[in-house]
């Protein structure tokens, strides 16, 4: 019989699992016991195996008070290999000399608990009760790892990066079209069955290890790693047109701090003979013909498109444009320059601040005449729509972007926590506030399409867009027509600037994480230059996207250069952790973090519905969606466009082909040794049970 816990699950009744063991009383001063980390702990007698006995990388732990009998190295740590986190504290270290660091490590010794040998590792809220070290000394080659300075920054942090343009101007769109409120049922199912899963796998392999996205699969799967490397290609794609896309909301808010909006009037030197204000719609002649002046104003005077004839013809880097986006960089670099001290500032703004405008502008917007319309056509179910294939297709689409995994950045921020944080709840938490934000931007939009039909005596499925569209010009045009318009307009494109900055944080925060945790001594211990220096690099790199022909690099990087790939290297990460790694295994990791085992349902979501998910949209991506013939790309812009795909999924067989000619032995020997992960112990379980080793 299993038993139903809330939270996670079924799992085997009380008495079919293992008791805990009683923590162990603290050592006498005077004792003295040398235990192997490769042991196994539940054997009672040490490993006969010499190859375990003369690992560099399980070195024994003393509990004896002598100096020369204790060891400067974490139980589980390289030697070659600080922690990136802790460059200033490893160099105090050094400067203290010899002598410092063997009392240190000899005070460290002396509170570490002697537990018999045969004992397992007590669980957190067990360990929280002893007397533990609970940070490395100043002489470890391992120092502790920075963490939030506050819970609460880390959960900004993860809400800010789900919570992006995509939740204002995708998800309402898609929501209407395929079904209204029915769409809602397949949404959910897809969240639960997909979505979550993944998404707390992220959070949770990120807090286990402790590493970024490319020094995280020594210990799941080491001959995946270019998974690490796809991702890094893949954010710094991402960086260089989403910036972009924060340089048009800057150059909009420039603009709205004027006497009138540019968009209100047809007198403009950028407008045609069609420019039709929105009050005359009605009346024209040939409402086909009809341009709103704040389209005319997006195409002719923010993007100047209309001066491009596509890729083949960019034409100069527009210098309003570049400034807009420079700003950006700036923005970027000073909340990113110190790691989560300085993202965990600017998040209690950027992370806020957009639900701030999101409540005013629905207060605003129920009040508008044809409110209530839009709101009805966004919400009425029609469920016969619900037997076609798109609309699943969709919202497992909208749900996998908008909770984010396999970018790495849940990966990164969730390894700066503590490690017995509950990330479980913060998995449930910041999902279902990502969706619940996507509903009520749903209203806000609605309310003002609505309006916008009311005025114009159309249908509104006539004046929705999806996509920029939505946001730059058929809600401005809204906001022309209302009292206050000014007011309205500035906050309107403060609350994109702070949504769309929470998500470069993230994605940029990925690459570098992973970068300075791959290269501790090069990058890591020069963060504020590295961090620097790679900024400059993408804002010369996304210059491109300044040109007239900007919005169609843009378009480009945004379906080829992240779109399909992403879903692939997300395919083969669930493979790598819960096939090569094992989900039971990973179901082991969380249980010494939380306390508590995940139930059958994750365990399963995670071997099977989950990477069946992901391949299943990765196919349904590239059949049924035709990227190229919605771009109008030529025969060679095709090609480019096949090219920036490849070149991030490319890295993963790659290193597979790398490590197979580099690895020594015969090929079942090299196989081995890719797959094997290498043994990690983290510092907070072998600090409290030093004789607890990894094993299977």
């Amino acid at each position: 019989m299993w038993e139903f816990s809330p939270g996670f699950g079924w799992r085997p009744p009380v008495h079919a699992r293992r008791p805990l063991p009683p923590p162990a009383p603290l050592a006498s001063p005077q004792s003295s016991t040398s235990i192997n980390l490769t042991d196994n702990p539940l054997s009672s007698t040490p490993s006969s195996n010499p190859k375990a006995r003369n690992d560099s990388k399980a070195p024994s732990l003393s509990t004896s008070s002598t100096p020369a009998a204790n060891n400067d190295h974490s139980p589980n740590s390289d030697p070659t290999r600080p922690d990136v986190t802790q460059c200033d504290a490893g160099k105090a270290s050094q400067d203290g000399g010899t002598t410092t660091t063997s009392s240190s490590a000899a005070a460290a010794s002396s509170t570490v608990p002697a537990l018999p040998p045969t004992s397992d590792p007590p669980p957190p809220y067990q360990a929280a009760n002893m007397t533990t070290t609970e940070k490395w000394t100043s002489g470890s080659s391992e120092p502790e790892r920075d963490t939030w300075s506050k819970k609460v920054e880390f959960l900004l942090a993860v809400v800010g990066f789900a919570v992006d343009l995509g939740n204002v101007w995708r998800f309402p769109y898609i929501c209407y079209q395929n079904g209204g409120g029915a769409f809602l049922v397949p949404y959910c199912i897809m969240l639960v069955l997909g979505g979550l899963p993944l998404f707390f796998m992220e959070l949770a392999l990120g807090q286990y290890h402790r590493n970024g996205c490319l020094t995280v699969w020594r210990r799941i799967c080491p001959m995946l790693k270019g998974i690490g490397y796809a991702i890094c290609i893949i954010d710094l794609y991402m960086a260089m047109y989403y910036n972009t896309i924060l340089a048009w909301s800057v150059y909009y808010l420039v603009a709205s701090f004027s006497n009138q909006l540019p968009w209100t009037t047809c007198d403009n030197p950028w407008n045609t003979i069609n420019c039709t204000l929105t009050a005359d719609v009605f009346n024209a002649s040939d409402k086909s013909l009809t341009v709103s002046p704040a389209k005319e104003f997006f195409r002719k005077e923010v993007l100047e498109v209309d001066r491009s004839h596509g890729l083949g013809d960019l034409g100069p880097v527009k210098g309003s444009l570049a400034l807009c986006l420079f700003s950006v960089f700036v923005l970027v670099y000073f909340s990113l320059w110190k790691g989560v001290k300085s993202t965990g500032k600017a998040v209690w703004v950027t992370a806020l601040l957009p639900y701030v405008v999101l409540l005013i502008l629905l207060a605003r917007g129920v009040t508008l005449p044809g409110a209530t319309d839009g709101i009805l056509y966004y919400l009425t179910p029609r469920f016969q729509m619900l037997h076609k294939p798109k609309v699943w297709v969709d919202a497992a689409t909208q749900i996998f972007f908008s909770l984010g995994p396999g970018f790495g950045t849940l990966l990164a921020l969730s390894s700066y926590n503590k490690f017995s944080n509950n990330c479980y709840r913060d998995a449930l938490l910041t999902s279902s506030i990502n969706c619940l934000t996507s509903f009520l931007a749903g209203f806000v939009i609605f309310s003002v399409l609505g309006y916008m039909a009311n005025v114009q005596n159309k249908d509104i499925s006539e004046v929705g867009e999806e996509g920029p569209g939505l946001v730059f010009t058929v809600y401005p045009e809204a906001i022309a027509t209302m009292t206050g318009s000014v007011f309205w307009s500035i906050i309107f494109f403060l609350m994109l600037i702070t949504l769309g900055l929470d998500s470069t944080f993230g994605g940029l925060e990925a690459m570098i994480t992973g970068l300075c945790d791959e290269y501790p001594r090069l990058l890591g211990c020069h963060r504020e230059l590295f961090v620097l220096g790679l900024l400059i690099f993408i804002y010369i790199c996304a210059l491109p996207t300044t040109t007239y022909g900007g919005m169609y690099i843009v378009d480009l990087l945004n379906v080829f250069g992240t779109g399909n790939p992403i879903l692939f290297i997300v395919f083969v990460e669930a493979m790598a952790v819960c096939w090569f790694y094992g989900a039971e295994r990973f179901a082991d990791d969380i249980e010494r973090m939380l306390g508590t085992r995940p139930g059958m349902f994750w365990i399963v979501c995670w071997k099977y519905i989950s990477p069946t998910f992901i391949f299943a949209l990765f196919v349904c991506s590239v059949t049924l969606h035709d990227g190229a013939a919605s771009l109008g790309l030529e025969p060679w812009a095709e090609v480019l466009a096949w090219c920036l795909t490849c070149s991030s999924i490319i890295c993963i067989p790659l290193y597979i082909l790398y490590m197979l000619f580099t690895t020594p032995g015969t090929y079942r020997e090299r196989i081995k040794a890719m797959i094997k992960p290498e043994e990690y112990v983290p510092p907070q379980l072998s600090q409290v049970n030093p004789n607890y080793g990894t094993h299977v």
